[in-house]
Parts: C-alpha cells; sequence; structure tokens
C-alpha cells in the first residue's frame, strides 16, 4: 500500500521505526546499555551478557574462509552461525542504530534449509554455504520494504528479490539483516528521518561514514562477517574506511545491480556498484569470486560477462607479485590530509620498501578539481528534481545536512535553497537541469579527461624500472579519520575512482594516535573545502579511537588485481609491524 494523502510523514515514519523494533527478539535486549557519554562501544557484544560461549566463539572469527570450512566441516551449522550473528547484530544495532530491516525467522528458514540439504548430501550448497550476509536497504529481498531513507518508500514490500540475492542464496549464503542509509544515498554519513542515524562503534561522537554506514557500523561490532554495499562516489570505501574495515569498489556491472533500488535511476554516466564490506582482506575475494562464479550476466543484462580470473588474482600481469612498484598520492592537490592519514601513507611506504617493492611519488595527471567539477555536474543534471519528487507523496523534508545541529524542516521545502518551476520541479541553485545536449558535452569531456588520466598513469613505465606502469596507486580513504557527525564534507579521494572507473579497496592501517598526530601549522589553503578539513583538525583527541585506512586503486575491470594487490600490502603491513617492534 502507498501512504501518499493517508498520514503526516512524521506518522508514517514512527510506525515503521516501532514496527522494526517490535521484531526484536525481547531476550537479545540490553538490560544494562551504555550511556550515551561512553563513546566507544566496541567491547559490547562481549561484555553485555547475551552471548554464550559458542556465540561469541563463532562470531569472533574474523575470517571467511575459517568460518566457512567450519561449516563446511559440519563443526557448525548453518542455523547456529546465523543465530549467533544475528543476536550479535541485535547487540551493535542498540548501540549504534546500524540496521533497518530485521526478518529472524525468514533468516533462520533460509539457514534450516541449507542444513537439511548438507545433511542429506554431505556436502555444502554453494562456496558460501552458511554464511550470513548482511544487505544495504538498497538491495531488494521479496515482500520486504526497501525503504532507502525514504518516509515515501514504506510499506512498498518488493515484488522479487534483487539479482544479488538470488545469486548469494544459490551460493549458500544467508541474507540476514538489512542496514541503514542515509536519505537519497547520497551522502557520506548515515541519517534519515525513518530510521534515524548510525554512529561510530569506535566512538560514537563520530560518523560511520556513507551511504553504506550502517553496514560499516555493523561489522565493525562483528554483527556481520561480510555485507553488501553500493559505491557511487565511495559508499562502500568510505565507511569501510571509517570503521576499519576492508572494502571493494569493482568496475561498472561487474557486480549484477539488477532490481537493486537507487536514487537517481538512468544516470549512468557514473554508475552506482554493488560491493562487499568485509571484517578480512580474505572476504573480498571470496564474495567476488562466488558471485562472478554463479554467471550473474545470465540474469542482469549489463552485468559484464567476465568469470574469476585467477591468472589476474594472482598477480601474473604484476610480475607475479614480486618486485612491484606502487604509487603514493599524498595529496590529491584539493584537500590535504590529516596529519594521521600522512601517517598511515609512510608507514604503507616503508612497509613495501622493506618487503622488497619500490615506491614512487603519484602526482594526478588531471585536476581532481577538473574531475570533481564535472561528476558533480553529472551527479545533479536534473537539478536535484529526482530527490525532491521523492518526497512529494509524503511531504517529508529533503535533508540538505547530515548535521546533528541541522534538524529537518517540519515539511518539505524546496532543496538546495530551490525554487519552483511552473511543472512543479525545481531549479536548485546554483545548479541548473542540463538539456540533453548539455549533458552530452559533459560526458564528451569526461571521456577526454578519462583518457589523459589514463595516459598519466601508463606513462609511469619511464620511472618503475620494472618495464610495466605502477603496479597499484596508494591513496587515502578521505582526509581525516572518522570526522565529527555531520562533518564529511569532502569524499573525492574515493569518489575519483567512480570518475574513471578504478576498480578501488580499502584496508586498515593504523589508529589516530594524539601523541603521534600533532596538528600542524595552516598551509595555503587551496580551496575552501581545504581549509575546512584543515579546521577540523584542531585536536586529536577529537579523534580518539578512530581507526585509519588506505585505499589502493587498479585499472579498469581488474578487480582480481586489485584484490591481489591488496593481499600483498596488507602482508606487507603485518611483517613490517612484527620486524619493527621486536
Amino acid at each position: 500500500m502507498g501512504n501518499a494523502g493517508t498520514k503526516s510523514w512524521k506518522a508514517i515514519a514512527a510506525a515503521k521505526k516501532a514496527d522494526q523494533l517490535s521484531k526484536i527478539p525481547k531476550e537479545w535486549l540490553i538490560t544494562d546499555p551504555p550511556a550515551d557519554d561512553v563513546l566507544n562501544v566496541m567491547t559490547v557484544p562481549e561484555t553485555c551478557g547475551l552471548l554464550t560461549s559458542k556465540e561469541l566463539e563463532i562470531t569472533g572469527v574474523k575470517d571467511a574462509v575459517v568460518l566457512l570450512d567450519k561449516v563446511a566441516k559440519g563443526e557448525w551449522s548453518a542455523v547456529d552461525v546465523t543465530s549467533a550473528f544475528y543476536k550479535r547484530a541485535i547487540i551493535a544495532h542498540q548501540v549504534t542504530n546500524c540496521l533497518t530491516e530485521i526478518f529472524v525467522d525468514k533468516a533462520l528458514s533460509w539457514a534450516e534449509s541449507l542444513d537439511k540439504q548438507f545433511k542429506e548430501t554431505g556436502k555444502p550448497v554453494g562456496p558460501l554455504h552458511g554464511l550470513p550476509i548482511s544487505l544495504k536497504d538498497q538491495i531488494c529481498i521479496e515482500g520486504m520494504d526497501t525503504v532507502m531513507g525514504y518516509v515515501s518508500w514504506v510499506n512498498k514490500p518488493a515484488k522479487q528479490n534483487a539479482v544479488l540475492v538470488d545469486v548469494l542464496l544459490a551460493a549458500g549464503a544467508v541474507p540476514f539483516v538489512r542496514t541503514n542509509v542515509p536519505q537519497t544515498l547520497m551522502f557520506p554519513e548515515t541519517y534519515n528521518v525513518v530510521f534515524g542515524r548510525t554512529v561510530n562503534p569506535y566512538n560514537r561522537s563520530l560518523t560511520p561514514g556513507g551511504s553504506s554506514g550502517g553496514e560499516g557500523a555493523l561489522i565493525a561490532l562483528g554483527g556481520s562477517l561480510m555485507g553488501v554495499g553500493s559505491d557511487i562516489g565511495g559508499s562502500v570505501r568510505i565507511p569501510a574506511g571509517m570503521c576499519g574495515l576492508y572494502g571493494l569498489r569493482p568496475s561498472y556491472n561487474r557486480i549484477p545491480y539488477q532490481g537493486a533500488m537507487n536514487s537517481s535511476l538512468g544516470q549512468e554516466s557514473i554508475a552506482s556498484v554493488l560491493g562487499p564490506l568485509c571484517a578480512s582482506a580474505s572476504g573480498l575475494r571470496v564474495f567476488t569470486k562466488a558471485v562472478l562464479d554463479g554467471e550473474p550476466w545470465m540474469h542482469d543484462p549489463v552485468c559484464i560477462r567476465k568469470p574469476w580470473d585467477e591468472s589476474e588474482y594472482q598477480l601474473k600481469k604484476h610480475g607475479g607479485g614480486k618486485n612491484m612498484c606502487f604509487g603514493i598520492m599524498w595529496d590529491d592537490g584539493v584537500v590535504k590530509p590529516h596529519p594521521p592519514v600522512l601517517r598511515a601513507l609512510k608507514m604503507a611506504k616503508a612497509a613495501l620498501l622493506a618487503a622488497g617493492h619500490t615506491v614512487i611519488d603519484w602526482v594526478p595527471p588531471v585536476s581532481h578539481s577538473v574531475l570533481r567539477a564535472h561528476a558533480m555536474a553529472i551527479f545533479y543534471a536534473d537539478g536535484g528534481e529526482n530527490f525532491y519528487d521523492d518526497c512529494v507523496p509524503t511531504k517529508e523534508p529533503l535533508l540538505k545536512s547530515m548535521a546533528p545541529d541541522a534538524p529537518p524542516a517540519e515539511q518539505l521545502d524546496m532543496p538546495f535553497g530551490a525554487k519552483p518551476m511552473n511543472k512543479g520541479g525545481t531549479v536548485p541553485e546554483p545548479l541548473k537541469p542540463l538539456s540533453a545536449y548539455e549533458l552530452w558535452k559533459i560526458q564528451w569531456k569526461l571521456r577526454a579527461l578519462r583518457k589523459d588520466y589514463l595516459d598519466g598513469w601508463m606513462a609511469t613505465t619511464a620511472k618503475t624500472s620494472t618495464g610495466r606502469p605502477i603496479d597499484g596507486l596508494i591513496t587515502p580513504v578521505a582526509p581525516y579519520a572518522a570526522p565529527p557527525l555531520g562533518k564529511y564534507t569532502y569524499s573525492y579521494y574515493t569518489s575519483f575512482c567512480n570518475t574513471l572507473d578504478y576498480p578501488a579497496s580499502v584496508f586498515p592501517v593504523t589508529v589516530v594516535d594524539p601523541a603521534l598526530d600533532v596538528p600542524q601549522p595552516p598551509h595555503q589553503f587551496r580551496y575552501p573545502e581545504d581549509q575546512i578539513a584543515y579546521n577540523l583538525y584542531t585536536s586529536p583527541d577529537v579523534y580518539k579511537d578512530a581507526p585509519v585506512n588506505l585505499q589502493l586503486v587498479g585499472q579498469k575491470l581488474e578487480e582480481e588485481g586489485v584484490i591481489g594487490l591488496t593481499e600483498v600490502v596488507v602482508a606487507a603491513l603485518q611483517d613490517h609491524a612484527e620486524s619493527t617492534s621486536q
């Protein structure tokens, strides 16, 4: 049923939230939750007293390969694993507000079916047999709402699964929760008026990122081992980075998107993609290989017919993973990174050098400011009308900020300071809708910029001494670790990969250390965003306990290579940390 003309948006939102809470088993509620001023809640699952020793053992596993092996050997049943992670997910929700749809009975029914087939055949159903997988509240499951942060999308259950859900079920996975997002999905934070705000479990005064922020908070707390988010400007990598996880942004149409919801449907110049967030590096490979082995192009008409390439993963085109050369982007020329991020880059360089690789400095061959301007013109070619139209049925507010001190308006107003048009749409200021021809010209210019960037990458052959261009590019995920709520103002350290369609991973390196990461004197600010970011780091204590991740970028459709390269870098960091601590 729809919502237009029935109740106020506040009543609809309140009813949906109440329905969500009613689905939480009462015995899974924390009797003595941490006070609001307790910022780090990472130990709550272990200390709240709700999880049994077996449930703690199961959910304490971080490596997907280890968990899958135990289930495949019959040591743990799919029901055991799903129940344990479900309980821990509910605990995580109570301290971070990370979930949207809760469907315990449905998930356990899927798990019971897997156990039945395993008992009958003695074999796992597929490569993900018994693995609970969380899904961003955008990936449709038949019979459930896909609210995506809009009040007007409440009480509109999906008629069928997204293709990816069917692929995961066929592989033996158990979709078991859906996770929170910002309204429109076009924010690097996570807040909407239906389900509320998701916070970072390392420090609840900080953002978990977005738009897959619910996934980031959930997996960081061990409430899921592997989840699926989407990424059009960093929405997988940002929350993975802010929450100390691993994440992968694949190239356009490598992972099936058919049947998932999104904002700005039809905008395909810079396409949204689905990708995994994981507690371990191995999860990136496990997820990607399992999905590709399911031949999703048989069900998604735009999914690329490219099976998993083991030789790419083994880095055959990158010297077999030996004596490689990496580029490091210390600064994108727009916003200078904070001290913790620069320290993480130095740690990565030292580790790679110690492992026998070489490292060269990378200066973008095309201004990221120019790339960003073209991307933003494409994203808002409609003048913001799509977002506004999705709010019209219930007259809910169109959010303009994720800041806690900027609450939503009582009723719908024009987005981005817009003025109404005769046709009922909007003309945001300073954004104006583009004509089809104007959009074509921007898209054609972007093609030329992509060529220039590729040429710059290939030109590094003259500097690498391997006979190849750089094997991978290491960059910040953001100019900062997780910033205070509402303060994530610059996302182009991730978004440039979406603009160029470069696959990219993120991986944890360190945490903010106030003793090491002291504020630096002001520099000559290049852009307003640069000064805003600088002013966010007056005290390292604000970022207490925040993880610091980095990003690894590869060439288009080189997902297997990016995963392999990530494992090399992560191993180098671990080895270097061990050798220097002795």
